[in-house]
Order: C-alpha cells, then structure tokens, then sequence
C-alpha cells in the first residue's frame, strides 16, 4: 500500500510539472511572436461594397438584466446594414421574452434585420439553439455572442478581413473584463482569464497549434461550421469541440489579442462554480470524444499532438490537484512509518516548487503584458499570485467531480452562467432573480476540506514535514475561502 500512495503521488506531481513545462513553452512562443509582430498594422477594408453579409446570433437564455445591453451593442455595428442580420436565439421562460420581442420590434422599424428566434423546445441548449439559428441565417460569416458580451461597434472591420485567407475558418477575439474591479473575485479571474487569452491562445496561434473558439466574441466562416459537422450538444463545451473537429478537417484559425470584447465576470461564488464545472466537465468530454482523434491523424506535427494533448487534458489537473490533497495525510504517515521513502518524497516535492516558478512566470508576463510599468506588473503579481493559487484549489474538489464525470460519460444539464449587471461596486445583488439563495450541500464538504487540511497541517508540524506546509495552508485558505463565499453570496440575495 505505501509503494501505491507514494507512486500516485509522485505521478500527479509529475503530470502537473509537465503541464507547466508545456505552458511555459507557449510563453516563450508568445513572447516571440509579440516581439516579432511589434507594430504590425490590421487588415480593413477598401469600401463597403467589399463587405460580406454577416450574421450575429445571440444565444439567450433569461437574460433579464443583461440582454438589452447585448442587442444594442451588435445593432450599432459599424456595418451597411443591408449586409448584417441579428438572430436572438431565444429560449428563455421568463421576462426575458417580451424584453427581447419589443427590443426586435423597435429595431425592425429602423430597418435592421433582427430575429426573435424561438425553437419549439430547448433540446441541445446552447448547441441546439445555434444549430437551429444555422439553419436560418443568410450570412457567409456568423458571430457569436453571449448574454454578458458589449462588443465595441467595429468588431466586424476588425475580423472580417482575416478571412480573405481561404484557409481561415474561425477568429476569436480576447475577452475584456467589464466589472475587473468589482471584488477579489472578480480580480482573480481576469487575472487567470489574462494568461488564456494572451499567453495561451496566442501561443498556440503562433505556434501553429490547435487553439479553440471560445464560445463566444469569435466569428466563423458558416463553411467551416458545415464542414466539420456542424454543432453537436454531446459535450457541454460545444465551442471546444467543434473547434478540434473543424481544425482536423484543416481550418485555420485565427487568433486577435488586439480586438478586445468587453464581458461581465461571474460575481458571485456559486455562478462561478457553476461556469467551471462545466468547463472543466466539457473539456473532459471533448477529451473523449477528439484525443484519439488528434493523436491519430497524419499530418500533424508531434509539437501540435502533445500540444493538443495537455490542452485537452487541462481539467485533469483538478483531479490531480484533490488527489494531492487527499493523499497528503497518507503520505506523510507513510513516511513517518517508511522512513526510507524520505529521500524519494522530498525529491518529488521539488516538483511542486519547480512548478509553482514556472506558474509565477507565465502569469507574471500575462500580467506585466496589460500593465502601465514592472513596478505595476510585480505589485499585482505578489499580490494576486498566491489568492489565485488558492482559488484554484478552493474550486478543484467541484471541478474534479465534473471532470470524474465527464471521462465516465456521466451525461448532466447544461447550466447557463447567470449574468447579473453587476459592473461597479455600487452595484447590488439584493433581491437580484438569479442569484441562488439555497443552500449549497457542497459547501458542507468543502468545510470538512478544511478540517483536513488543518489536520493535515498538525501533522506536518508533528513529523516535522515543513516541506509541506505552504501546500496545505494553502489548501486550508483556498476551500475556507470557497465555502465562505459560496454561503455569503447565497445571502445576499434574500
């Protein structure tokens, strides 16, 4: 039994270490590639006559607070408006409806060729709703949006072009964060989503990798949408899957760190949960579905392949993370009884700081990349490392479920991330409708997390294991932070 915990927690920490090695690689591809491209100018335009029609659908789904704000900003392109149609894929139940339907109707008397789409029923959620609105559109290029998006008026004169490139099936663009500054929360995450969007996509992008459409403030060629199949709801990240799908059929993809589409962060624990759960639940399903897939197809380069290989397996680390976490106490009462697994332990351990460093250079430069000087940049970094380094933890034993899940083949619901209009401090949550107020059952387990890893902690002091003390505390921090907030916000709406 010790060869089995000390072997399986050496093989996690290993798993860890190389996913950092291979993110630390993009980083280096990034920085390249900015330094390489420094001044470059944006493909436009010569004249409107040269525009294509395109079609921007909007998957909603009681968006009561948000969807208005949505609409108005993709009808105010800057596009002939001949050439744009607007889909509202609408599948709410509630207020949200009859917002939407005087909303279209208001527009349509300006002459903008708006649609209130509503399916007969709600099969596929959001797959099944652009799969239904692809059915109807007129447009040679279609762009997506979700409920929490403010796309700024030239998206189109700043996508658009990219396609002239036949091979071009899809351009994403980079998420900007509305409500950055509404709490630590809200900080935290645009800290984490900064590293996606700039060192990851763009590494991947300049690479020559597979990179993914992110669900939403991208634009696809409809071509490359058929070609691959079209949407498919057998996965709760169909973004994900249709962009590995489209991309073995031999669409490029086109990445922009330069178009920013500004969008509301999740601001209360329980939505952010929610939102990765089924990110880290899709991303598994997808690794069922299209690993074998990539690592099959000829014509791929082992660089693409191990790439594709640590993208898809991203959640993994989840597993790999509360597996740690529940094997700590086991390891270090093996050593205690087993001194002779000492040496090899501690060994392993250095993967952990080895990898903890490497994490420290990748957000560092995703952080210094969005700010003014390095004395911005490193007072940031010191300050949000280690509470996002927590949080990740907090939320790992929720995201692992899901993943567990997600390899099984364990179908669930797909849970829509609720937006609030929460963009400032001064804003509210009180009696907000989409706020859960229920008690969370998860929360209780989370707890008793704590109280693991506060044991976990005596007796690291008590075998006098201080090498694995910054782990555990920081565990203890990260689920006690989780499981405060997810029953404060849960209050606050009553």
């Amino acid at each position: 039994m010790e060869f089995i915990i000390i072997g399986l927690y050496i093989f996690f920490l290993t798993f860890i270490l190389l996913y950092a090695l291979a993110e630390l690689n993009l980083t280096f591809v990034y920085l390249r590639d900015k330094w390489k491209n420094r001044g470059d100018q944006e493909k436009s335009f010569d004249n409107d006559e040269d525009k294509p029609t395109v079609t921007i659908q909007l998957p909603v789904y009681n968006e009561f607070y948000v969807v208005e704000r949505l609409i108005d900003a993709v009808a105010n392109f800057d596009w002939p408006i001949e050439k744009l149609e607007i889909q509202v894929l609408d599948d709410s139940n509630d207020e949200t409806v009859d917002i939407i339907a005087n909303k279209v109707k208001e527009l349509r008397k300006k002459g903008i060729d708006i649609k209130q789409l509503i399916r007969p029923n709600r099969e596929g959620f959001k797959a099944g709703a652009l799969a239904y609105g692809m059915d109807l559109l007129r447009g040679e290029y279609v762009a997506i949006f979700d409920a929490d998006f403010v796309p700024e008026s030239d998206f189109l004169n700043r996508t658009i072009p990219y396609f002239y490139d036949k091979n071009i099936g899809m351009v994403q663009t980079r998420w900007g964060h509305l409500n950055r500054d509404y709490s630590i929360l809200t900080k935290l995450q645009a800290f984490a989503l900064d590293a996606h969007f700039k060192v990851e996509q763009r590494g991947r992008n300049a690479g020559d990798h597979f990179i993914n459409f992110n669900g939403t403030a991208g634009i696809w060629r409809k071509k490359a949408i058929v070609d691959a199949g079209g949407w498919q709801s057998d996965t709760l990240t169909e973004d994900l899957d249709l962009s590995y799908r489209a991309q073995l059929k031999g669409w490029k993809f086109k990445y922009l760190e330069g178009v920013e589409s500004p969008a509301e962060l999740p601001v209360t624990m329980t939505a952010l949960k929610s939102q990765q759960f089924r990110w880290s639940k899709g991303a598994a399903e997808c690794t069922r579905k299209n690993l074998g897939k990539v690592l099959i197809k000829r014509g791929i380069g082992l660089k693409t392949k191990l790439n594709a290989t640590f993208h898809l397996l991203n959640s993994f680390l989840f597993i790999c993370i509360m597996s740690l976490v529940l094997l700590s106490i086991p390891a270090m009462l093996v050593i205690n009884q087993f001194p002779r697994f000492d040496d090899l332990f501690r060994n392993s351990l250095s993967f952990f700081f080895i990898t903890t460093i490497i994490l420290g250079i990748i957000y560092f430069v995703s952080n210094k990349s969005a700010a003014d000087n390095f004395s911005v940049a490193l007072f940031k970094f010191i300050l949000f490392f280690p509470m996002f380094l927590a949080l990740t933890m907090g939320i790992g034993f929720y995201n692992a479920i899901g993943v567990v899940e997600g390899y099984l083949g364990k179908k669930s619901p797909f849970i829509r991330t609720p937006k609030f209009n929460v963009t400032t401090k001064s804003d509210s949550l009180k009696a907000n409708k989409y706020v859960i107020s229920s008690f969370n059952p998860m929360a209780i387990f989370e707890f008793l997390l704590v109280l693991y890893a506060g044991y976990g902690i005596y007796v690291a002091l008590k075998f006098e294991n201080y090498y694995m003390l910054g782990f555990l505390i920081m565990i203890a921090i990260g689920f006690s932070y989780t499981s405060f907030y997810t029953v404060k916000h849960a209050s606050a709406a009553k």
